[in-house]
């Protein structure tokens, strides 16, 4: 399946759920916020929300700093 990820076309596994992405971008699912069609995914959903093709994905990560 081909998602957007980031506004970069993307071809991903079928049957992949969010938190399956989080890791294979190799971020921690503690310190990204995932949005899915406009819609902001809760942590705890991460493994029960599956992917399909042509969903539009961000994945916005926390950068600490001082």
């Amino acid at each position: 399946m081909y998602i957007m990820l980031n506004g970069t076309r993307v071809e991903l596994p079928d049957g992949l759920d969010v938190l399956g992405l989080v890791q294979a971008a190799a971020l921690s699912p503690d310190t990204v916020v995932v949005e899915v069609n406009g819609d902001i995914i809760e942590k705890a959903r991460y493994d029960q929300t599956m992917l399909k093709n042509g969903d539009q994905v961000e994945i916005v990560s926390f950068v600490g700093g001082g």
